[in-house]
């Protein structure tokens, strides 16, 4: 998308403030050396270009008083929400101990962690942000129509944020160079073929030039 086309894009309101940027697991999990998950990123490149664009776009949604959602991942001892999952990820977080309640792999990455008023998730217990939790009444009590998508992982919990908003009658846009996944194939796959499906897709430069601030 070329700035010319930024117009086009069908998402975007008028009033910032019935848009929000939507943090998704950034979280010393995924992105702190000791974090269960840091490891698993093949791409290196993609996870430290990831970061850099997660913090610009944050530092910007900050200067524009976009609302700034944190969505993260937290299970209490013994993982009692994913009691009896037998396969795919409510058996893979409980069998690697991830996001284990009040502990530093679970808070929120030092760059990235929310100040004053931004909004913290909460109850989240699946894939999806909206699983379980408290994100849809907060979007709808905040009369927040588009959602602004970033962190991890690009096909896995992103992508499901991604199609449920759709799915709820919210507008969700994809900041593609602001995610990140395990590898470079795994994330152009998703980028490709899922995201014209469910919404629309914008890089970080792009978002940044949305809302005049000056």
């Amino acid at each position: 998308m070329t700035k010319a086309n930024l117009t086009t894009l069908k998402s975007k309101t008028d009033d910032v403030k019935k848009s929000a940027l939507v943090l998704i697991e950034c979280q010393n999990e995924w992105l702190h050396p000791t974090g269960h998950l840091y490891q698993s990123f093949k791409d290196k490149d993609l996870f430290e270009d990831s970061i850099k664009n997660i913090e610009s776009a944050l530092v910007y949604a900050r200067q524009i008083k976009m609302p700034i959602i944190h969505c993260g991942l937290r299970f209490q001892k013994g993982y009692p929400e994913l009691a009896n999952g037998k396969t795919g990820l409510r058996c893979a977080i409980s069998h690697y101990g991830t996001f284990p309640i009040d502990t530093f792999n679970s808070q929120f990455y030092e760059t990235l962690a929310p100040i004053n008023e931004e909004f913290i998730v909460m109850g989240r217990t699946g894939s999806s942000g909206f699983a379980g939790s408290n994100l849809d009444v907060y979007l709808r009590n905040n009369n927040i129509e588009t959602l602004y998508l970033v962190g991890y992982a690009t096909n896995v919990c992103v992508e499901s944020t991604f199609r449920e908003a759709q799915d709820k009658g919210y507008l969700p846009v994809i900041i593609s160079d602001a995610t990140g996944t395990f590898d470079r194939i795994q994330q152009d796959h998703m980028l490709k073929y899922t995201v014209p499906h469910y919404g629309e897709s914008i890089t970080t430069s792009e978002f940044e030039r949305l809302y005049d601030y000056s």
